[in-house]
């Protein structure tokens, strides 16, 4: 089998393949909360606020910084739960990489969290009631924990 961090090695490389999927994944919901504020014309500063009263036409309201616009606010906790869940998942995955575990269990480890992540922002941005969110969330938390047990063993 070969070692580590090398693309030859099949564990890395799924590693590889599904942290890149999720971390662009939460790219993008970085890209879709502008969106939603600049289609809702909801800034958080006054200087995105000045920039967006200067486009606008005549005869417009002016456009204050304001909080609390729920297409916008789900769009934003959606991403920050995205960094607190996958930063960690890209970090100890890492380390999990170095413990060398079996490719097979690795793999469903890496497709199981991806899959997870995916739904919950599914179900999160299409306001699916609970529990689906939470299942997803557990799903998520539990297969991370599987791959930290991993790691600790090896100490």
């Amino acid at each position: 089998m070969a070692d580590g961090l090398s693309f030859n090695n099949p564990v890395f490389t799924n590693f590889a393949f599904y942290a890149t999927i999720l971390v662009v994944k939460m790219m993008l919901m970085s890209i879709l909360t502008a969106y939603q504020r600049l289609t809702k014309n909801v800034f958080a500063t006054e200087e995105d606020a000045a920039s967006a009263n200067a486009r606008r036409k005549p005869g417009k309201d002016v456009i204050k910084p304001m909080f609390g616009v729920e297409a916008v606010e789900r769009v934003r906790r959606g991403h920050l739960n995205d960094i607190e869940n996958i930063i960690p998942f890209v970090l100890i995955g890492f380390f999990y990489v170095l413990a060398n575990p079996d490719p097979y269990h690795a793999l469903i480890h890496f497709r199981v969290f991806a899959a997870a992540r995916i739904l919950h922002t599914i179900v999160y941005l299409g306001g699916i009631r609970q529990p689906a969110r939470v299942l997803s969330f557990v799903t998520a938390y539990i297969t991370l924990a599987g791959m930290a047990w991993r790691v600790f063993k090896m100490f």
